[in-house]
């Protein structure tokens, strides 16, 4: 997981999140002086952006992103993006560094929209993006069945079948992967963002999801700094991966080191403890990466979409396993 979203984004105009609260700008332009609408909801966003009301979301804009995007900017961002859109539909909505992102999806699926508001309903960051979705593979889903590789409730970072929503999309290897981490009060740590032990996801238990054989395991690799460093040579970092029946493969990334608790060749059963999650490999804060794929080689397999028991989640929802 890379907790940057600009990583996500090929067409974006970032991000005011220095700032909240209501605006406190001065304007030459008259016909935003004359706009005094109260703030639109976030509910009404895309209705409102999609029929061209501009000056409206401008004005509700943070100073910070104003400063950084002009409305002439601004509108013509817009208009180029709004082409060929019929509506917007809400793909999530989760609480994020003290505002709520929503994100909207495109009737076409190809387009994605996301904003971050504050409490006033000031728009403190927006974000619009080409997505992949809908792929012939989103029919096709494992023909076991799994469970979350948890025994508590943790949080969907990112996971469902668009990249708006799941920044693995738009690569087949990886294409149905979870990024799962454990949130409180919206937020993933309490104390020294750059101590792992801060964060509350680091040290819990990973458990096999389905009962099969381990083929693959690392253990050694150092945990990283979080918001500091990753480790791109080692992607998965310390990790599981496990034989199931009808080929299927699941793989489990970024173990704390020196936590894996099983082996090559070793069965397991569902539910059974793996290690525990950590912050090793190309990821930049603790959290459990989790998908299924038809080949232990993970960099050659395709990702299969996961038939859980229980509720399928996207970015913004809680889950449970066992």
């Amino acid at each position: 997981m890379r907790a940057t979203l600009i990583a996500l984004v090929s067409l974006v105009f970032m991000l005011g999140l220095a700032t909240c609260g209501q605006n406190d700008q001065t304007s030459e332009d008259p016909e935003r002086e004359e706009n005094t609408m109260k703030n639109i909801p976030a509910a009404q966003f895309p209705d409102e952006f999609l029929a061209g009301n501009y000056q409206t979301l401008y004005n509700q804009m943070s100073q910070a992103f104003q400063d950084q995007v002009s409305y002439e900017e601004f509108k013509g961002i817009g208009e180029e993006f709004n082409q060929d859109v019929n509506s917007y539909s809400l793909a999530s909505e989760m609480p994020l560094a003290g505002l709520t992102e929503h994100q909207w999806l495109s009737d076409q699926g190809d387009k994605g929209v996301r904003a971050y508001f504050a409490e006033d309903d000031t728009i403190e960051g927006l974000q619009v993006m080409p997505v992949t979705s809908n792929l012939g593979s989103d029919d096709t889903y494992t023909k076991n069945t799994y469970q979350m590789p948890i025994n508590e409730e943790w949080f969907t970072f990112w996971g469902g079948t668009n990249e708006l929503v799941n920044y693995h999309y738009a690569v087949e290897s990886q294409r149905y992967a979870y990024d799962l981490l454990i949130r409180k009060e919206g937020n993933s740590y309490d104390g020294n963002p750059q101590d792992n032990e801060s964060y509350y996801a680091f040290g819990k238990e990973v458990v096999a999801p389905l009962e099969g054989v381990v083929v693959q395991t690392e253990n050694a690799i150092e945990d990283n700094t979080p918001t500091v460093d990753t480790n791109e040579n080692k992607p998965l970092g310390n990790h599981v991966i496990i034989e199931h029946e009808n080929e299927e493969y699941s793989m489990f990334a970024h173990f704390q080191q020196g936590t894996v608790q099983v082996e090559e060749g070793q069965e397991v059963t569902a539910g059974e403890l793996l290690g525990l999650a950590g912050n090793s490999g190309n990821s930049s804060e603790p959290h459990i990466h989790f998908h299924v794929a038809d080949s232990p080689n993970w960099r050659e397999a395709a990702s299969i979409r996961i038939k859980l028991d229980g509720k399928e989640p996207v970015r913004g929802d809680t889950v449970t396993g066992f």
